[in-house]
């Protein structure tokens, strides 16, 4: 028994491992092979001619290091001094936009009901305390911080939760190994598990229900950034209103050109980041009682008390959920219930300061330092919309939601801290066109409104979906959440949907804008995956033309962009045939964005041979996060590209040499057990090899640390293996002559006998995306010299 360990280490095999074939672990004639499993099971024919003995583990991870945690602000496991200044922190950033309301609340309600006692006002002020006591406070500080996807919050966080335990994205290159990243945390399963699978099941197996929760989340999206137009539009003309009272003669057209000249100072620097009776809820009822219709049409002003809620669950990257708690309950709760209070005493006892209420309540000799600090506190609420926009447009474009766009990273110490030129200088003409269109805070509020509810409604929705299917929660308290919050957004939305006519189709034109602009670029790639995935070259054209592919296998390595996470694009084709001569070393790259918000680098990549060890030709799929900064120039990228391709072809020759060793010492054991139990020779063909689990070790080794510590030092020193020395040494010649970026120029064009209409998208408004978008090459900041295109046509 001198090899107990290596026999004690095949026995451990996961129940659920599967062989490359497809058959579970444990059943007849398992099949480990070099190639890659799809390209495998494309022919019956085509496994048997590739399949070999078993000789290796077809190792797919490239990395054999220790897993480690997130970095930078996802360790959140904070002291209580560092949790109270990240709650002193979210004031001005998360708070900024829910801070300013006071602003324009009460002077929005009573433009549409005239006050004429003091019920009215009571009612009203009400009507604030209990819609800021529910929504912000109970929904989202109790509630929804909690759905948090590994830290991150906001509308595309909660998409990418439920996109982890249920395949509904509708880009289908989600594969196994994306499960092994340590941020890829899946919760335990409940009792009510089996209620969680028939809602899996159900989004999974109907098409319809994946397109309708997409485009869920696209109009939560366009709902944002329609915020990120209005907030700044809103908060600073609102700010700026109070000195046609201070200042004789300062007229409305003075408050227009001085709004519109601190929207462009904002935009510009971008680039750099008693009246308690009102707790009793009777006086809502008297409210409405007294003004009827009116009253129903104050809802519209009275929303606005909770503008910038949902800040506080899109900014939680950048924060704690126990921090944004703290801040909220404790401070922002109290004194915004104090402010109104406060106005409201004002206005029982002056009446007619309704239009102006928050400067009128201020004392004359403080007018002037009130009107800097609400001019700053506008600013920065703008400032943070402006940047959850930034934000929320790159996670839609990391999903294949959004046309590439240039990204700058305006932090080295802060990851989400970014500036994207193109929709910021077109917020500041949207907000400029806003603000001189409208010319008062009144038509913008019922635009603002509508935008607020529906990002509000988006949220509900889709934290009732993790309940029932991530969280599990009893089916009753999952149908309260909608039922009771979703009831008040609802009778809110329908109340700023009255005002469609006088401000509120504006909302509704930019994200219907928005929402076509992001459904067709994710409707058209969709469509050109298939095609690739459709088109690509089967292993037996590649196998026929032999190691020198057809051609003149010069010195150099030719990283192949596409992607195909399974398989050979057909793009590699047009290359062989345009070019004279390819590449000793070909590696087919894939960027790939999965479902977590960050990959940690020494999980970055994965790699697997996709032909004989003479073809040179291998796939590395880079992963990246949906909040992951992708900094790296072209030389980082290639350095780390090709560190990783040499771990992963040492780990391929240790997996080799212990599968040797393995085969050697079960045949061993059969003998013995033959000879006791009568096992005829020939039965050694229906030997079974369990595929042994990659178990990550501190040591850096992709083995366990009995097994390891056990191998002999020819296994251990890989490095002596004369055809891992020969392979690497051809690696490093290839090194030394270069790098070439290969890549296909597509065009995307409908079928003929496609309907009108998909044409119509295809051919005009996602080709016209396309064209104006980011190129790829642009994304890698790659040198021209260094790139080859061929072009290629897509039918779709």
């Amino acid at each position: 028994m001198e090899h107990g360990g290596i026999e004690e280490s095949v026995r451990l095999v996961s129940s659920e491992s599967r062989w490359v074939d497809g058959s579970e672990a444990g059943s007849e004639t398992p099949s480990i092979s070099i190639f890659d499993e799809d390209e495998l099971r494309e022919d019956h024919g085509i496994r048997r001619r590739l399949v070999k003995k078993p000789k290796r583990v077809d190792s797919f991870d490239v990395e054999a290091m220790s897993v480690s945690n997130l970095h930078g602000h996802h360790s959140k496991d904070l002291s209580i001094w560092g949790t109270l200044t990240l709650a002193f922190q979210t004031l001005g950033v998360v708070y900024g936009d829910l801070g300013t309301s006071p602003l324009y609340v009460f002077a929005d309600v009573f433009t549409k009901v005239p006050i004429k006692s003091d019920v009215d006002v009571l009612g009203a002020l009400s009507l604030v305390m209990y819609t800021i006591s529910l929504l912000p406070l109970a929904k989202y500080i109790f509630i929804v911080l909690k759905a948090n996807d590994n830290g991150e919050g906001g509308t595309f966080a909660l998409y990418s939760l439920i996109c982890r335990y249920a395949k509904v994205n509708l880009l289908p290159n989600q594969q196994p190994a994306d499960e092994q990243i340590s941020s890829f945390k899946l919760k335990l399963p409940t009792p009510e598990l089996e209620r969680a699978l028939k809602i899996k099941e159900c989004l999974e197996r109907r098409s319809s229900m994946k397109t309708l929760l997409l485009l869920l989340v696209l109009m939560g999206t366009s709902m944002i950034i329609g915020d990120g137009i209005l907030t700044p539009a809103m908060s600073v003309m609102s700010a700026v209103s109070g000195l046609q009272v201070e200042i004789s003669g300062f007229g409305s057209n003075a408050v227009v050109i001085l709004s519109i000249v601190l929207l462009v100072g904002l935009f510009s620097i971008q680039r750099f980041g008693t009246v308690l009776k009102a707790f009793n809820p009777a006086y809502i009822y008297y409210f409405f009682k007294r003004n009827g219709a009116k009253a129903y049409s104050s809802l519209g002003g009275c929303v606005l008390c909770i503008t910038g809620a949902e800040a506080m669950f899109a900014d939680l990257g950048h924060f704690s959920v126990v921090s944004i708690q703290i801040a909220f309950s404790c401070v922002v709760f109290p004194c915004l219930l104090l402010a109104y209070m406060g106005q409201a005493a004002y206005l029982m006892k002056f009446p007619t300061s309704a239009e102006n209420i928050f400067y009128d309540s201020v004392p004359a000799d403080l007018f002037w330092p009130v009107f800097v600090i609400a001019t700053l506190a506008a600013m920065i609420a703008s400032q943070a919309m402006i940047s959850a926009t930034f934000s929320c447009i790159k996670q839609s474009m990391a999903l294949g939601c959004f046309p590439r766009l240039k990204i700058i990273h305006t932090s080295k110490k802060f990851m989400g801290q970014i500036y994207i030129p193109v929709i910021n200088w077109f917020l500041m003409i949207m907000c400029i066109v806003v603000v001189a269109s409208f010319r008062s805070t009144t038509d913008i509020a019922n635009a603002y409104g509508i935008a607020e509810v529906g990002v509000m409604m988006v949220s509900t929705t889709l934290v009732t979906l993790v309940m029932l299917l991530i969280w599990q929660t009893n089916l009753f308290l999952a149908l309260c959440f909608p039922l009771v919050f979703g009831s008040i957004e609802l009778m809110y939305m329908s109340a700023v949907l009255t005002k469609i006519k006088e401000g509120g189709w504006l909302p509704l034109a930019f994200a219907s804008c928005f929402l076509c602009t992001m459904y067709i670029w994710n409707y058209g790639s969709v469509l050109k995956y298939q095609s690739e995935v459709r088109e690509k070259i089967s292993m037996d054209f590649l196998l026929e033309l032999g190691s020198t592919l057809g051609t003149v296998r010069v010195p150099g390595i030719g990283l192949l962009y596409n992607e195909l996470v399974q398989g050979i694009p057909s793009v590699f084709g047009q290359f062989l045939l345009d070019l004279p001569a390819i590449h000793s070393t070909i590696v087919f790259v894939c960027i790939k964005y999965v479902p977590v918000p960050v990959v940690p680098q020494e999980e970055r990549f994965l790699f697997r041979r996709l032909c004989p060890k003479d073809y040179h030709m291998f796939r590395c799929i880079a992963r990246y996060g949906y909040k992951d900064v992708r900094k790296e120039d072209h030389n980082n990228f290639e350095q780390l590209l090709l560190e990783s391709l040499q771990k992963f072809l040492r780990r391929e020759a240790q997996d080799l040499a212990l599968e040797n060793i393995v085969t050697d010492v079960d045949f061993d054991s059969v003998s013995v057990r033959s000879r006791d139990s009568g096992v005829q020779s020939g039965e050694f063909d229906e030997l079974q090899i369990p595929l042994m689990q990659d178990q990550r070790t501190e040591g850096g080794t992709s083995f366990s640390g009995e097994t390891t510590s056990m191998l002999p030092s020819s296994v251990m020193s890989s490095d002596e293996d004369p055809s891992l020395e020969y392979e690497l040494s051809a690696l490093r010649e290839a090194m030394d002559s270069g790098f070439t970026y290969l890549l296909g120029h597509g065009d995307v064009r409908a079928r003929k006998e496609s309907w009108f209409l998909k044409k119509l998208v295809i051919n005009y408004f996602y080709a016209f995306l396309r064209r104006n978008c980011r190129a790829g090459a642009a994304n890698m900041s790659v040198p021209h010299m260094n790139i080859m295109q061929v072009g290629v046509t897509y039918m779709v």
